[in-house]
């Protein structure tokens, strides 16, 4: 399996994510249910390898996504629990959710609309339930939600006077949960609180499932908890950003990436090296080449400043980084040869490239590194310290 996957491939440890799954379990209040965000293919690790492992754990109420495709993609392979999809959903996709138990974050009223259609329509056929719903509000991101104020409080009312839907789920997210100073995030989650409170007094019961903390107010915001957290980044053991504490949960990173060395040779001082010429060699120089580029989603404003690990030692690299290819120097490595592995990203010996240092390198977010690795890279899936399907 490694042998085919020689050029390039990513390590996915599904150990490290129970491990932070275990985590974050511990760290949050006795009957505080979690939902796994395997959004964007599992944030670039594999939704439906990493459902698998999560679908016998009781405590774990089921899976967010961003798009119904990726729901889809999870049905298709078999998960059964619960699904959330947190943006928006078009009508197109209604009458499959209503049948698969999906659930749609709903914030307008042509929405309510449009699903309720499709449960009658699907009522005409024999079934006989509700299409559960979470609805989504806006306590400051100014993305998608209703806002908590009367007209969103009179578009929850009508949400719940619906027969055909079911209010099982209300949620907001925070846009500045990640930072040091938590004011702005503590004053959301009141306003979201003190909205829920009004709710509940206006319509005589509570909705059953309340949640607004993320991966950092998981961390940084015990009172965020409500019914369920939504953990994010963290279950792939990255960091919400540099001003997150890490010293309140223990976090394994998930995914490595791996490749060989294909080629070696001796250039002499004042050879240009790569597109453009951007690096010159000021002295002879043994140059090592790696068959992975920006086409890979190995980001190319590496280029002259990033490295890569070779027998535990750094190998910075020289000139641009190509579609498909980039180059080293090894000039310190006399023991490299042709066919070592390289480390992009993970430890060697007592190296170690973080993502989170990588994406300060490239000036590219970690959340958005760790995405754009696409699907040209194989991921392999090691449990138990082996090698799985």
């Amino acid at each position: 399996m490694l042998e085919e996957c020689s050029r390039v491939y990513a390590e996915v440890d599904l150990d490290a994510i129970k491990y932070n799954l275990e985590n974050i379990r511990a760290s949050i209040a006795d009957g505080v249910k979690v939902t796994a965000v395997i959004k964007a293919d599992g944030y670039g690790h594999g939704a439906v390898p990493i459902a698998r492992i999560m679908e016998d754990i009781d405590y774990v109420w089921g899976y967010a996504t961003a798009t119904a495709e990726e729901a889809f993609e999870l049905r298709d392979a078999g998960i059964k629990k619960p699904i959330l999809v947190l943006g928006y959903t078009f009508p197109y996709a209604y009458a499959r959710m209503l049948r698969e138990g999906i659930r749609p974050a709903v914030f307008r009223v042509d929405m309510l609309d449009e699903l309720c259609e499709r449960v009658r329509k699907y009522r005409a056929q024999g079934f006989e339930g509700k299409m559960p719903i979470h609805i989504a509000v806006d306590t400051g991101m100014s993305r998608i939600g209703v806002r908590a104020d009367d007209f969103g409080a009179g578009f929850i009312k009508e949400a719940m006077s619906r027969d055909e839907l079911e209010v099982e789920g209300i949620f907001t997210h925070f846009a500045r949960a990640d930072e040091a100073d938590l004011t702005n995030a503590l004053e959301r989650e009141k306003a979201f609180s003190d909205f829920l409170d009004r709710l509940c007094k206006e319509n005589g019961h509570k909705i059953p499932i309340q949640h607004c903390a993320n991966s950092a107010s998981i961390i940084s915001i015990p009172s965020a908890e409500m019914d369920m957290v939504r953990a994010g980044i963290i279950l792939y053991g990255l960091w919400p950003s540099e001003e997150v504490p890490r010293d309140k949960i223990q976090l394994r990173p998930a995914l490595s990436l791996h490749s060989h060395i294909v080629y070696i040779k001796d250039v002499p001082e004042g050879t240009p090296v790569s597109y453009g010429g951007t690096f010159v060699t000021d002295r002879m120089t043994r140059i090592a080449t790696i068959p992975v580029g920006y086409s890979d989603g190995y980001p190319r404003s590496l280029s002259n400043k990033g490295y890569v690990l070779i027998h535990g030692q750094k190998a910075r690299i020289l000139g641009r980084v190509c579609m498909d290819q980039f180059m080293v120097d090894i000039t310190e490595i006399p023991e490299a040869k042709e066919g070592d592995e390289v480390i992009l990203i993970g430890r060697d010996g007592d190296e170690v490239i973080t993502m989170e240092e990588l994406g300060d390198m490239s000036h590219r977010f970690n959340y958005e590194l760790v995405c754009d690795i696409n699907k040209r890279v194989p991921r392999i899936y090691f449990e138990n310290g082996k090698p799985c399907k």
